[in-house]
């Protein structure tokens, strides 16, 4: 995993543009959601993650965009654990490609 991107290099992959992938961060892992396009692209139900940090959104389990950021800041233990089962769900489904700068 060598490859590091800015938040804003990330934001290039968030499936406006057809011809590159779809890239979506958690803990600062930088994971090519791709083969879920039709879930992270444009229109779709995850689109609100894609070309960003989501972490804190996907440990409260909201789509609202004030929380697609890497702060972990103030989370209980309860969404923490909800954090690391997203975590083993996206290893398990999508290769990590790079790493947040």
């Amino acid at each position: 995993m060598s490859t590091e991107l800015t938040a804003a290099q990330l934001s290039a992959y968030d499936g406006s543009d057809a011809s590159k992938p779809i890239y979506v961060a958690i803990r600062g892992k930088v994971y090519d959601v791709s083969a879920g396009r039709g879930f992270y692209g444009p229109g779709g139900d995850y689109a609100v993650f894609a070309g960003r940090e989501a972490s804190r959104a996907l440990a409260k389990m909201s789509k609202d965009t004030a929380d697609v950021s890497g702060d972990l800041a103030g989370l209980s233990d309860k969404e923490l654990g909800v954090l690391a089962d997203w975590e083993k769900k996206f290893l398990a489904k999508y290769p990590v490609v790079g790493r947040l700068a």
